[in-house]
C-alpha cells in the first residue's frame, strides 16, 4: 500500500510513503522514472532484476529506470519513496551525478554521517512539497541535486576495517571535509549515533586528541594557509573556516600559534 505524504503538487519530483504490514509483498514491476527508496522502519527483502537484497532500517534502494523490482516485508515496514524525472535537473547533474548514483540498481547501507545528511534533505523536500512557497519547485530541484551529490560522494567511502577503526576514520574524514559546519562535540556524536564520551575516547585512542581538538588543528592549519597565500581579510578567513566568534578565533590562534594573525601573516611573508 502506498500513501502520498503532503500535497501532490509535483509529478516531476515527488516523495510518498509506502506502508507494508508483516508478510506483505509488492509484485515485480518497473517504472520509467528514477527512484530512491529509504527504509524508515522495519526489515524485509527487495528483489532487483532477479537478485534479492536484504533491507533494514536506513537502507537506501537505488532503482534505475525500467528495473524490475519487488518488495517483501518481514515485519511492519515503512519506506519513503523519492521518484523523479531526471530531465528536470540541470545538464551537469544529468551528465555527472545521475550516472554516478544510478550505475546499477542496488541496496546501499550508508555511513551514519551520509545517512544523517540524506535524512535532513528528505525532510526539507517533504516540507517544500507540502508547505513551500512559490519557490517550492526550485527548492526541490536544489535539494535533489544535493542529495545525489551526497550519495555519489559516499561511494568513495573508506575501505572496510574493524568497527572502531572505521568509525574514527569516518569521523576524521568528516572533520577534514566539514570543518566549517561543526558546532560542538555533541553535534558530531549525534551524527555518528554514539555517546559523546565514547566517541572522544576512541578518537583519542587512535589520534591522541579529542575530535574538537583535532577540529581546531584543522581550522588553524587552513587559517595559516589563507593568511599567507591570499589577501582575504581576517574576519573573512575566520568565517570561512567555521569560527562563529572573532574573539574566540583570535584567542585560539594566539594560544596555538604564539602570535596574532596579523603578525603571523607579516612575518611569514617576509621569510
Amino acid at each position: 500500500m502506498s500513501v502520498q505524504i503532503g500535497s501532490q503538487r509535483s509529478a516531476i519530483i515527488s516523495l510518498y510513503e509506502s506502508k507494508h504490514n508483516e508478510k506483505d509483498s509488492v509484485e515485480s514491476h518497473h517504472h520509467r522514472t528514477h527512484q530512491i527508496l529509504y527504509t524508515l522502519e522495519g526489515e524485509g527483502a527487495c528483489t532487483l532484476n532477479g537478485q534479492e537484497y536484504q533491507i533494514v532500517r536506513d537502507s537506501f534502494i537505488i532503482i534505475t529506470p525500467l528495473t524490475e523490482h519487488s518488495i517483501a516485508a518481514n515485519s511492519k515496514m515503512t519506506i519513503l519513496v523519492l521518484e523523479f524525472d531526471a530531465t528536470v535537473l540541470s545538464a551537469d547533474i544529468q551528465e555527472q551525478l545521475i550516472p554516478a548514483v544510478f550505475q546499477r540498481a542496488c541496496v546501499q547501507q550508508l555511513s551514519m554521517f551520509d545517512s544523517g545528511e540524506l535524512r535532513q534533505l528528505l525532510r526539507k523536500m517533504l516540507y517544500e512539497q507540502s508547505h513551500g512557497d512559490r519557490l517550492w519547485e526550485m527548492a526541490l530541484r536544489v535539494y535533489m541535486a544535493e542529495l545525489l551529490f551526497t550519495i555519489a560522494r559516499s561511494y568513495q567511502d573508506i575501505p572496510q576495517a574493524d568497527t572502531n577503526t572505521l568509525r574514527v576514520e569516518r569521523l576524521r574524514h568528516y572533520i577534514d571535509t566539514r570543518y566549517f559546519d561543526i558546532s560542538n562535540a555533541e553535534d558530531i556524536a549525534n551524527r555518528m549515533g554514539l555517546s559523546k564520551r565514547y566517541m572522544q575516547s576512541i578518537f583519542k585512542e587512535y589520534y591522541g586528541s579529542t575530535p574538537m581538538q583535532y577540529l581546531t588543528e584543522v581550522r588553524l592549519g587552513l587559517v595559516k594557509q589563507l593568511l599567507v597565500e591570499t589577501e582575504k581579510d581576517i574576519v573573512s578567513i575566520c568565517f570561512e573556516v567555521g569560527f562563529e566568534s572573532l574573539s574566540t578565533f583570535y584567542r585560539l590562534f594566539k594560544k596555538h600559534i604564539g602570535v596574532p594573525p596579523n603578525m603571523y601573516r607579516t612575518t611569514q611573508r617576509n621569510l
